[in-house]
């Protein structure tokens, strides 16, 4: 089925192309908290060392929104080539828990969507092979019902392998909870990072917090296998523990989820008290255009960087 290309898919390309022509004058330096390199091989190291801490690693090639066909398939073949890689290392011993996370804007989402399932197909038989599991990132609003209609039509093939990703700010996201459930899939829950109207997302962040709440209660009271609670904030870090406690749910039937470079003690301090704890690791050239993207997208994630920056 032919999807219409969004408008935002163009602008995305140029600004990325943009990026690229100023990334060799950039300092990396100002990005390397939070990216682990710009290559595989690169990033491997700290993989390795969250691996060693007993954190579990979903691995993320930074890029977004291609609308050339020939980029796609790149992309796509880059994606199975990290997969094959992983399983090398888990093989040789050198890595432990590592799945990847991906974009279908990378893949030809915008594009085509039947193009998109057929890349995503191809990467899924590989990570069936080789056991890696795989998380569909969720972007903005305009490829939210694509992506779950991809997820929907991949799981149909490859049921427990893959999973995506639910935002509490977004009010579809109540329906959205309930199917995944009735499917028994994985899901990440966060609270959603991209600026949205009033009319599909929720403004207020006390509101968007209580949102969270309710789905993190239904994910893991029941249906939902495995959920990932993805958040750095304190409250729902609490008000998660104390609903896994109160409802006899155990560590192991969920896991926490942060970014790489954000409150590092916290994410230890969860692994070491028990609880399965996921760090996001992003890695790649695109460093630029990830973050300039999304700190310009909402107010609020420059302050969540800023905070986060030094906080534990």
């Amino acid at each position: 089925m032919k999807q219409r290309r969004a408008p935002a898919a163009t602008r995305h390309n140029r600004a990325r192309r943009a990026f690229h022509s100023c990334e060799s004058r950039a300092p990396y330096i100002l990005a390397r908290r939070f990216v682990a390199g710009e290559t595989l091989d690169g990033a491997l190291p700290a993989v390795r060392e969250l691996n060693r801490k007993g954190l579990r690693v979903a691995l993320d090639l930074l890029g977004e929104h291609e609308d050339d066909p020939d980029r796609a398939e790149a992309a796509t073949e880059a994606y199975v080539q990290l997969v094959r890689r992983l399983a090398r290392e888990r093989e040789a011993g050198t890595l432990q828990h590592v799945n990847i996370s991906i974009k279908l804007s990378m893949m030809g989402q915008q594009i085509d969507e039947d193009l998109c399932l057929e890349h995503l197909l191809r990467l899924l038989a590989v990570a069936e092979d080789e056991d890696v599991y795989v998380r569909l990132d969720m972007e903005g609003s305009d490829t939210t019902a694509s992506t779950l209609r991809l997820f929907e039509r991949a799981w149909e093939q490859y049921p427990g392998r893959v999973g995506p990703v639910l935002q509490a700010m977004l009010k579809r996201t109540a329906h959205d909870v309930e199917r995944v459930c009735e499917m028994g899939a994985s899901v990440r829950l966060c609270k959603g990072a991209y600026k949205e109207p009033r009319a599909i997302a929720y403004q207020n962040m006390d509101q968007i917090r209580e949102r969270f709440t309710a789905y993190m209660k239904r994910l893991l009271g029941g249906g939902a296998t495995y959920p990932g609670i993805a958040t750095h904030d304190d409250l729902l870090i609490a008000r998660t523990k104390l609903f896994a406690a109160e409802n006899d749910i155990p560590p192991s039937a969920f896991e926490f989820q942060m970014l790489y470079g954000m409150r590092p003690q916290t994410q230890q301090a969860l692994a070491d008290d028990g609880y399965n704890t996921l760090v996001y690791v992003p890695y790649g050239t695109e460093w630029l255009p990830y973050f300039t993207r999304r700190l310009t997208e909402r107010k609020e994630n420059v302050w969540f960087v800023l905070k986060n920056f030094f906080r534990r």
